[in-house]
């Protein structure tokens, strides 16, 4: 299917400057283009994913991707999205952030090949610019009244904008004019929120190049929940791309939970899954919503991008035992994992003690009379097995790996034991 029909077709078209001209284009030619992002964070949140997995879908196609990581604009602060002014990032801090960010970026990129994605960084060719040369070469060329009419300014200007967020949008139409000179880049994507600095780069371009100059713009819509909640939060917070800040499990969990309003809309825009898998997982969200294959398919395409195949094998591991409550076959990091959440209890002494005594000590139990009878009724269980003998003692050969212990009262109430 032809790329532009394809993108409409999965949602993902939310505003362009130039249909048909970019029709004609990408029909005709391979081209470079570009999506950015600043270093505001040392890692992506899955809110960032959407234009940059557009871009990958433009890679596909055969055109050439070039990944743009901010670190002067990143310094400066786009003041879309924002009442009020950002608080400045050192140097050091944003130096530290491109780099977790372009390990993240080479994951979803192919970096190898004829139309190999490129990685940019904006610092490399402003750092240099004096503040003569960025009046007299950029600002000569863009009026107060025009920028004044961008939603981005318009919506400061009652609050309060000061002039370096007033002149973001210069910078990153400079990047657009810099990668359009040297690499040939014609079209630029983002978010919804960009489509005034898109179109500023552009006529940025158009007045500083040869007559007939032609670039694109194209912005993505915003994310959003059938629920009205925004998208990108969990109930542990935002969803990191990170592994040390949310991990693979968490990252799997995050999208197996999708309700089912949401789960097709998500395939669409987040998967490479093709129109026929998406339009069978689609009826299965009609026909068998019980079975949740679509929410499944989902989350194992999500998190074997980002994280691999064996963090998914991981975290498919982990849900398997959460859900069947039999946990011994998991390792002590696997625990660590899955019940980050959970309650837990660290016992003074890795002497043998009694399980009545430590249900009480543990506070699973409110006391030993209550104890006892929710060992003899059947409802606890140790590391997934159920212990119904009231004289059983818990010693270190109950500990996976020598570092954990899980109790389960009841069907879902679990205490971690250290």
């Amino acid at each position: 299917m032809q790329l532009l029909k394809d993108l409409e077709w999965r949602g993902v078209i939310y505003q362009q400057t130039d249909e048909e001209g970019l029709e004609s284009l990408l029909d005709n030619n391979k081209i470079s283009l570009y999506c950015g992002m600043d270093p505001t964070a040392d890692s992506m949140h899955i809110g960032h994913l959407l234009p940059f997995l557009t871009l990958r879908r433009f890679q596909q196609h055969g055109h050439r991707p070039i990944v743009l990581v901010g670190g002067a604009t990143g310094l400066i602060g786009d003041p879309s999205g924002k009442k009020e002014e950002r608080k400045l990032q050192t140097i050091e801090t944003v130096e530290h952030n491109v780099k977790g960010l372009k390990a993240q970026l080479e994951s979803i990129f192919d970096f190898g090949g004829e139309n190999g994605a490129v990685m940019v960084n904006n610092y490399d060719w402003t750092r240099s610019i004096d503040i003569i040369t960025f009046l007299r070469d950029y600002g000569k060329h863009i009026g107060i009244n025009y920028m004044l009419a961008k939603d981005t300014i318009a919506s400061r200007l009652e609050t309060g904008i000061s002039f370096t967020e007033f002149t973001y949008t210069i910078l990153q139409a400079m990047d657009f004019n810099y990668l359009y000179q040297n690499l040939d880049c014609k079209l630029q994507i983002g978010g919804s929120d960009q489509w005034g600095n898109i179109t500023t780069g552009l006529d940025l371009i158009r007045k500083m190049n040869d007559e007939g100059a032609k670039a694109f713009g194209l912005t993505i819509p915003l994310v959003t929940k059938a629920d009205g909640t925004k998208f990108g939060k969990s109930e542990s917070g935002t969803v990191w791309l990170d592994p040390e800040k949310t991990t693979p499990y968490e990252f799997y969990q995050f999208w197996i939970n999708t309700a089912d309003a949401d789960v097709v809309k998500y395939l669409k825009y987040f998967t490479f899954l093709s129109h026929e898998e998406i339009d069978a997982l689609a009826q299965s969200v009609e026909t068998e919503p019980h079975l949740r294959k679509a929410q499944k398919a989902l989350a194992e395409e999500m998190t074997r991008l980002i994280h691999g195949e064996e963090a998914l094998e991981q975290a498919i591991k982990i849900t398997a035992a959460l859900f069947s409550g039999d946990v011994k076959n998991l390792t002590a990091e696997e625990i660590k994992v899955g019940f980050k959440d959970v309650p837990s209890f660290e016992r003074s002494s890795k002497e043998a003690t009694g399980l009545v005594d430590l249900l009480v000590e543990a506070k699973i139990s409110p006391s030993k009379r209550q104890a006892r009878e929710d060992i003899q009724s059947g409802a606890i269980s140790l590391n997934g097995d159920k212990v119904t003998e009231l004289d059983y003692q818990v010693s270190g050969n109950d500990m996976i790996e020598g570092e954990f212990m899980l109790i389960r009262r009841g069907k879902k109430k679990y205490t971690l034991i250290k």
